[in-house]
């Protein structure tokens, strides 16, 4: 193993778990349809709680892929976007989501015989 191997490895590991998680690729999808106030993702994205938003939001925006943007009305607005790193994020992520769509049957097929055959044995 090389340096250069082990450090792009570690690299991509990152940006995996990164955008990897349950709800990041739903924010990165739902926002690429443009801007958007937390409670309209929260009504978009099913099965989100305010709080994994919150994290999600928080952490995309730490990352440097989604910007927030506070107007100070009454009430306060706040919008988020994708940031141009975050645009470039959105082609593979949506390719994900679309497979992810299109195998989730086959994957589910697979899982439920795994189960019923008891698994890969321990030896």
């Amino acid at each position: 193993m090389t340096t250069r191997f082990d450090s792009d490895c570690v690299a991509t590991r990152e940006i995996l778990s990164l955008v990897g998680d349950k709800w990041s690729v739903l924010v990165i999808v739902n926002l690429g349809q443009g801007t958007m106030r937390f409670s309209d993702l929260k009504r978009t994205i099913e099965g989100i709680s305010q709080r994994m938003l919150t994290l999600t939001l928080r952490g995309l925006e730490c990352d440097g892929l989604v910007s927030r943007t506070v107007t100070p009305t009454v009430p306060l607005r706040v919008d988020y976007a994708l940031t141009p790193l975050g645009q470039t994020l959105l082609e593979p992520v949506t390719h994900l989501a679309i497979w992810a769509q299109r195998h989730r049957a086959e994957v589910q097929r697979a899982r439920d015989a795994f189960t019923r055959t008891g698994g890969a044995k321990a030896k």
